[in-house]
């Protein structure tokens, strides 16, 4: 409603009671967003001082794994980077000498030889492994899928690694070795698989291929089981055989799986020493002397304990720069699924 006077000339504007609600309902509506916006600002305090309260009761629950990986690997791993600038033979405290025993590894010819034995080992163990893993997986993938049979090819991984290597030991005996009565039927002749140059390392490599073939055989089965059957059909309705899906569809979405089997097989294979200490004790010759067997035998048999540990802080940084390079030449971050 407006209301004019003509004595002083103002006018008087009154708004309709519709528009004094419509006022009305913003103050509301502010109203309500204040609340909103004090009840965000006091959640996150409340959330924190609950943290607070449930910090206590989680540092108790992880203290087991804390104390356990203080004691057994934290400890000894600085301890023994701390020995390996020491002269260090167990009766006699250990006297700081620097460098020196990294001068000496340098010119050592048996850690060299020890490290060219194991590179051996391990391209054997590496490339035979993941091959006979790879198609041993997708046989129990596309083929089979008998349970009994994948518990059986997974058995050799669960026989501790000093009960294989004295059953192959005795297998591959050459007086009374089944396989070298084998050989004698079928060739006539027997091989000194275990007592020769030639054939130690490969023989080595043949025993930890088959222990631990089951498991990455399963590792690589875990990964075909993700890979979508429609891929399989569109290659069978394009006409695609079973070997070239292999090779144009199975490979190329396992490589993740396959640049992770790969790294754990690498990293076994340089560590490898009870199959070795077993069936070879690194002869004949020096023709199967690992590097952790050169490791073991400084350490426990001449106490030399500081260049033992110089020798094994070098291996430690061999794995480290083995593990990044394959990992950046595999791009295993990557899969064609995605």
């Amino acid at each position: 409603m407006v209301v004019t006077s003509q004595d002083n000339h103002t006018t008087a504007v009154t708004p309709p009671s519709g528009a004094v609600a419509a006022t009305a309902a913003p103050s509301r509506r502010t109203t309500g967003s204040r609340r909103s916006r004090f009840a965000q600002r006091t959640a996150p305090t409340r959330s924190r001082a609950a943290r607070r309260m449930d910090l206590p009761f989680a540092l108790l629950l992880i203290l087991p794994a804390v104390a356990g990986f203080a004691i057994f690997y934290a400890y000894p791993t600085f301890r023994g980077v701390y020995l390996s600038f020491t002269d260090f033979h167990v009766l006699t405290p250990p006297t700081w000498t620097g460098l020196a025993n990294f001068r000496e590894l340098v010119h050592d010819g048996v850690f060299w030889h020890s490290l060219g034995v194991t590179a051996y080992f391990v391209v054997l163990s590496v490339v035979f492994g993941t091959l006979i893993s790879l198609v041993t997986a997708v046989v129990l993938h596309r083929v089979t899928r008998s349970t009994t049979l994948r518990g059986v090819i997974l058995l050799p991984f669960l026989i501790s690694n000093v009960i294989a290597a004295l059953v192959w030991q005795w297998m591959l005996d050459p007086e009374l070795g089944i396989v070298d009565i084998a050989l004698k039927h079928l060739t006539g002749h027997s091989i000194m698989f275990l007592g020769s140059g030639g054939w130690a390392i490969p023989s080595l490599a043949a025993i930890s291929v088959w222990k631990w073939m089951g498991y990455y055989a399963l590792l690589i089965f875990a990964g075909l089981q993700t890979i979508p059957p429609t891929i399989y059909e569109a290659g069978r309705v394009d006409g695609a055989s079973e070997v070239q899906m292999f090779r144009r569809l199975t490979v190329p979405l396992l490589r993740p799986i396959l640049a992770m089997v790969v790294v754990l097989t690498v990293i076994n294979a340089f560590q490898v020493f009870d199959i070795v200490a077993v069936t070879t004790e690194g002869g004949p010759a020096n023709a199967s002397n690992v590097l952790q067997e050169y490791i073991y035998r400084k350490a426990f048999r001449q106490f030399d304990f500081g260049y033992a540990a110089t020798m094994s802080l070098a291996l430690f940084a061999l794995l480290v720069a083995v593990t990044f390079t394959q990992l950046r030449l595999s791009r295993a971050n990557e899969s064609d699924l995605s």
